[in-house]
């Protein structure tokens, strides 16, 4: 996949020239130039439903884990729902207590309540009726401990158990973006070239860090809050429906009128949401392209003008988020007015329940307790609201991203070449990066194994293109190429890239040791084969003045060594992989003449015994080449040898005059 991204910059004149043709703007590729960009992508509707129900799958896997949190889950709520009924029985308890303490003893309950009753004092004699009680007897503690103690031991057991079901939740979200990052890394092997070329580089990260942790945030907070508040919700409605359906149908009369209030704000948040982690991922990509061109940046003094887009982007990012936190951050405060108007009625009628003998004080004292626990797991729900709305949202930029289209499946029986010799042959090949605008027409090439062939040609005539076809990293629209006499379009594209080596003029080096780079091309490269890779590329000669030698430390970007080293170290890589076809796209063209002579020593080392491709701008480079290809608007307009060429008068001619006639100048 490295080879894929390293081809990008080194083709974009040719996808430019493509769609220029069409009058079109190039897409966005790498590089610091495109740093004026700075509109907002266009807005899509979320399909929250659908989006939710596919993230929802990936949890599929963990079926038995999903059991245990619900299993759990319920079991906690369980033991916690029954709590505050059984601590009535210690407020009925501690009530009977003090009531029957300023009673006279030895009087019965009943004869007491019937000279209340006789007296006019009603509601006295209702309450007194209500309450299990002994005249002249005070509060029975050893009863109340008891009743205590339970209470403790259900709260104990239910938290233990709503632990267990976190670690559940946890272990579940977690196992389920691990497989959902190895999906996406999966994914981008299959990509083909193209969706890189059109998708900003910060744009890809943003979705495979940010949104997946986003993602893996909210699905951690909302599964396991929405599965114990949902749980609550049924264990607390029963409760208050078994204690009074009247307060109950009170309580009830709330719900509506929070679920309504939760989706018209939830419905406003969406699109805040979508906005900010859209913006989120362009200005990740503008920070990631002005640091990787921070150089040019400061060269041609764009730096104003790329603290200003910043600026722009940061503040639409803060204007998306303000509002997306802020719209669904009202859902907890209107939801906590509903629930405490919830708990001023279910109080003052359960105070004239009370008065009225049809409830105990305990049972409204357990009431109030469950119209809390009722309104607040709505309310939690409610508030899930707005991290379920981000994290959907962010699970579609990830869905997206594994639903863009694939390169063509491997073959079922991929085809094999006999014996591989180098033989390359483009048979009447034609390709297009755009419909209806030909790049490539009918062309047709053989090279026999062994030999060296130079592809020559102004900007966007096609030159990257054939190789990059020849790598498979487009698909031909029409023709076919053969390696060796195999279709290399029925072959397995991992055993075709093993047989060629590339040395591109934009030199990659992987953060590691001097001798980690060289070995990356061949598997189990011992020190010594890497030695001899590098004495025989030249790169010997320098690694040897290092402190540490081979076993230098380069960073990610190579800053280690200069440019020449850097590309000499490439070249070495290719040379120990020891490829059939070798294929320099460019090696030359960014360093100085002393260090053009060591690559060119090195990469003639390289190229020897093996049917190579090269492509280049200066002329001077390939007067060796076996074939020298001249193309033009994706045509092969001439071919031959560098003398039979410049003898004949035609297109090379010209570019080789024309070179010559800019280097007489430049001396001059």
């Amino acid at each position: 996949m490295s080879e894929e991204r390293s081809t990008v910059a080194t083709e974009t004149g040719e996808r430019a020239a493509a769609e220029r043709m069409q009058n079109r703007p190039a897409p966005a590729g790498p590089g610091p130039g495109r740093f004026m960009a700075g509109s907002m992508p266009p807005e899509k509707a979320l399909d929250f439903r659908g989006s939710l129900g596919r993230l929802l799958r990936l949890l599929k896997p963990q079926r038995a884990a999903l059991l245990g949190v619900l299993v759990f889950g319920a079991a906690s709520v369980a033991l916690t729902v029954i709590g505050p009924k059984v601590l009535a029985e210690a407020t009925d308890l501690i009530f009977a207590g003090v009531l029957g303490r300023s009673l006279p003893s030895g009087t019965p309950k009943d004869a007491i309540v019937d000279g209340l009753r006789a007296r006019g004092d009603t509601t006295l004699a209702d309450i007194l009726g209500r309450v299990d009680l002994i005249p002249g007897q005070g509060v029975d503690f050893s009863s109340v401990g008891r009743v205590l103690a339970i209470v403790l031991a259900l709260y104990v057991i239910g938290s233990f158990l709503g632990l267990v079901q976190a670690r559940l939740t946890t272990s579940l979200v977690q196992q389920a973006v691990f497989r959902l990052r190895q999906d996406i890394e999966e994914k981008f092997a299959r990509l083909p070239l193209r969706y890189f070329d059109r998708q900003p580089r910060g744009e890809v990260l943003s979705r495979v860090t940010n949104d997946i942790d986003n993602l893996a945030q909210s699905l951690q907070q909302t599964l396991s809050q929405i599965v114990t508040s949902l749980f609550t919700v049924i264990g607390v409605l029963v409760m208050m429906l078994l204690i009074s359906p009247l307060l109950a149908l009170i309580a009830l009369l709330t719900v509506p009128v929070s679920v309504f209030v939760a989706a018209k704000i939830g419905k406003r948040a969406q699109p805040q949401f979508i906005r900010q982690w859209a913006t989120t991922g362009k200005l990740n990509a503008h920070i990631e392209e002005m640091y990787t061109g921070h150089s040019l940046v400061r060269i041609f003094g764009r730096r104003a003008e790329s603290e200003q887009v910043f600026a722009e982007q940061n503040e639409t990012l803060y204007g998306a988020s303000f509002r997306a936190q802020f719209i669904s951050g009202t859902i907890q405060p209107a939801m906590m007015f509903l629930g405490n108007l919830n708990y001023a009625l279910v109080a003052v009628i359960g105070a004239l329940r009370v008065a009225s003998g049809s409830l105990s004080l305990g049972d409204v004292q357990a009431f109030i307790q469950y119209s809390r626990q009722f309104s607040q797991p709505v309310t939690q729900i409610a508030s899930m609201a707005n991290l379920l709305q981000s994290g959907v949202a962010s699970a579609e930029r990830v869905f997206a991203l594994l639903d863009a289209d694939e390169q063509e499946p491997e073959p079922a029986h991929p085809a094999h070449p006999e014996v591989v010799r180098g033989r390359v042959e483009f048979e009447h090949v034609s390709f297009r990066y755009l419909p209806g605008t030909p790049l490539i027409e009918d062309l047709s090439l053989t090279v026999e194994p062994g030999q060296t062939v130079a592809i020559v040609g102004p900007t966007g005539a096609g030159k990257t293109t054939l190789v990059n076809l020849l790598m498979r990293f487009y698909e031909i629209d029409g023709g076919r190429i053969t390696l060796d006499g195999a279709d290399i379009g029925e072959m397995d594209r991992e055993e075709l890239r093993d047989k060629t080596g590339m040395v591109l003029q934009d030199a990659w080096l992987f953060g590691g040791t001097i001798a980690e780079n060289i070995a990356y091309g061949a598997d189990e490269a011992t020190r010594e084969e890497i030695v001899e890779a590098a004495k025989a590329t030249y790169v010997d000669r320098f690694v040897r003045m290092l402190p540490e030698g081979y076993d230098t430390v380069l960073d990610d970007e190579g800053d280690t060594v200069s440019a020449g080293e850097k590309q000499l170290i490439t070249v070495a890589r290719a040379f120990l992989a020891k490829p059939a076809i070798l294929i320099l796209d460019e090696a030359t063209s960014s360093v100085d003449t002393r260090t053009e002579v060591l690559i060119q020593r090195a990469m003639n080392s390289l190229r020897a015994g093996r049917t190579s491709f090269v492509i280049a701008h200066r002329l001077s480079t390939i007067r060796d080449a076996d074939v020298i290809l001249v193309m033009e608007d994706g045509h092969i307009v001439e071919q031959g040898d560098h003398e039979t060429l410049l003898n004949s008068g035609g297109a090379y001619s010209r570019l080789y005059a024309a070179q010559f006639a800019e280097a007489m100048a430049e001396t001059d």
